[in-house]
Parts: structure tokens; C-alpha cells; sequence
């Protein structure tokens, strides 16, 4: 298994406002997702709902 690529924050930033990423945390508890997500974050569960309509080269990042 390939290790997962690692970016900085700010490149983070800059492909979550430029729209050429979403940004995802990985808790899969949703009670976790609402006491720590970062702004412009998506849960884990709308990951899954909206997984068919993204592209599949579409840049996702876990945190």
C-alpha cells in the first residue's frame, strides 16, 4: 500500500478555496466532526453521499 501524500496547510488551503479539492475529516462520528472540523470542511457521511458525482481525479484530503 502506498503511503498517503502529505501537504502543507497552506497548499491545503489554497486547493480547498481554489476548488480544486475538498477538504474531508476522517472522524466518521458525527459528534466529532461538529466539535472539531476545520472551516470548509465536509464529514466523513456527506463524503460518502456525494462520492458518485465527484470526478475521479478530483483531489479529496483527509485530516
Amino acid at each position: 500500500m502506498a503511503e498517503p501524500n502529505r501537504i502543507s496547510p497552506e497548499e491545503t488551503k489554497q486547493k480547498v478555496a481554489s476548488g480544486s479539492a475538498l477538504l474531508v475529516c476522517a472522524y466518521e462520528d458525527e459528534e466529532k466532526f461538529k466539535l472539531l472540523h476545520l472551516d470548509g470542511a465536509i464529514s466523513h457521511a456527506e463524503l460518502k453521499l456525494r462520492l458518485h458525482s465527484l470526478h475521479k481525479d478530483y483531489e479529496i484530503i483527509f485530516y
